[in-house]
């Protein structure tokens, strides 16, 4: 199981190209796998729902399960929010975990730029960022891809993700 990250500003397109990249990898034969950072009152839950009433009423954990899929909400209640480790290790085995955000935390992260958004790259100052998916040319020596170049970009995912292991024994030394 290995890892990569996608970073950016807000509406650099992260999103987007994740839904491009991610069918080119399973027609690949890979499985793939994505955690998303979200804002903090995000809710994946309907109001009024059996599930979203017994996570009102208190319980800590909501399981929903169908013969479509099953879903996981765990409500934090004040905790503190969990670091990107303690997140990967919830999830199934799969060949490539992609984290969409979570951009100050310490892992490999191809960064995702687009020239409208106005902003800044971020790679000058990240040292873990080991690639660029942009919209215009970019000068540097990390490896770069047009953002509508999916092969590319899912090459480069491939080539610079590292195993599970390696964020987890980085985490905890």
């Amino acid at each position: 199981m290995k890892v990569i990250g996608l970073a950016g500003w807000s509406g650099a397109g992260k999103t987007t190209l994740l839904t491009r990249v991610i069918p080119h990898l399973r027609r690949h034969g890979l499985s793939v796998s994505v955690i998303k950072h979200a804002h903090h009152k995000f809710d994946v839950d309907v109001p009024g729902k059996d599930s979203w009433r017994h996570r009102e009423a208190g319980a800590e954990e909501v399981l929903v399960s169908s013969g479509n899929r099953w879903a996981l909400m765990h409500e934090l209640r004040g905790e503190r929010e969990p670091h990107l480790p303690e997140l990967l290790q919830k999830l199934s085995r799969v060949d490539l975990v992609i984290i969409e955000g979570y951009k100050t935390e310490s892992h490999r992260k191809i960064e995702v730029y687009r020239s409208a958004n106005g902003k800044p790259f971020l790679f000058p100052a990240d040292p873990d960022i080991v690639g660029i998916a942009a919209d215009v040319a970019v000068e540097t020596a990390l490896p770069t891809a047009h953002l509508d170049d999916i092969a590319a970009i899912a090459a480069m995912m491939r080539r610079y993700a590292i195993p599970i292991e390696d964020i987890l024994a980085m985490a905890q030394g």
